[in-house]
């Protein structure tokens, strides 16, 4: 038995992958991890790469570059160009990460579900009234993404993004462990709101990435939010920002997820079924 294949099952126990991953100083994990990741150093850069091996798949076979100056630029590493095909429809919008769906379809009212009998109000989750209203009787998606996995996210159609809101919270685990018994846990967590407007039908699509333990931030590359936490009030930065369908967004600096918000009419397409795998630039949702 490998040593990858003995820590798997080591932490497949619900309690053990529990109790290793949230029932810690999840905000003081997160911020020393932040800091480990950025040493520029080569042994604790190698070290820490093939730690990280023994948890996950890594593959590096369609990364821009193989050779990295830290952990971090490994976690946020770009892919080689035409690595992700962006689907060309225009009544189509694309998936803006790699991702698991982990639950999607129409919304309840104005209520999501996290996971089979979990729910979670708009209200809860965007602290943002008109949005709320917006997305009522609407569509939406989760999209969980893995420590392995891409981490940099792109515009899912041609839009602008009207406002970033960031939010201030906590930072649990997004696994499906921790989902299935923490109520509410995207609403506890730290997480921004990207108001996007579509520019061909003026349809308003929210994505809503929320970070999670370990994640040393959501970066944005077109505006930067000062992370304060002694502030308790969501943070509204006004933007005005044009992307054209697939142009990235930002990224995390670990794995995490997004919701994708967008109004009635909408629907999922056959790719973004639960459970399934989707890469960035496939189709997600159909315009009405």
């Amino acid at each position: 038995m490998t040593v990858r294949s003995l820590i798997a099952k080591f932490t497949e126990h619900e309690g053990v992958n529990f109790l290793l991953t949230n029932r810690i100083p999840r905000r003081l994990a997160t911020s020393f991890v932040g800091w480990f990741s950025r040493i520029e150093q080569p042994i604790v850069r190698d070290v820490s790469i093939r730690i990280w091996r023994l948890f996950c798949d890594l593959d590096m076979s369609e990364a821009k570059e193989t050779h990295f100056k830290s952990l971090r630029d490994c976690f946020v590493r770009e892919l080689k160009d035409g690595a992700r095909p962006i689907n060309a429809d225009p009544g189509v919008l694309v998936s803006p990460c790699d991702a698991i769906v982990g639950a999607g379809g129409s919304i309840a009212g104005t209520e999501i579900l996290q996971i089979k009998g979990s729910a979670y109000s708009l209200q809860e989750l965007l602290l943002d009234r008109d949005l709320v209203e917006f997305y009522r009787d609407g569509c939406y998606v989760t999209l969980r993404l893995t420590a392995a996995m891409y981490h940099r996210f792109h515009a899912p159609h041609d839009c602008v993004v009207e406002q970033v809101t960031h939010i201030w919270g906590d930072a649990w685990n997004v696994n499906p462990i921790a989902l299935k018994r923490v109520r509410k846990l995207f609403c506890k967590n730290e997480r921004a709101l990207l108001r996007t407007r579509l520019q061909a039908t003026g349809h308003i699509v929210t994505l809503v990435p929320v970070a999670a333990i370990l994640v040393a931030g959501i970066r944005l590359r077109f505006v930067d939010i000062v992370v304060d936490p002694r502030r308790c009030e969501p943070q509204a930065i006004p933007c005005g920002t044009p992307f054209r369908k697939g142009d990235e967004m930002g990224w995390f600096e670990h794995g995490s997820t997004i919701i994708v918000l967008a109004p009635k009419g909408f629907a999922l397409c056959e790719a973004a079924s639960t459970g399934t795998t989707i890469r960035m630039g496939q189709p997600l949702m159909r315009l009405p």
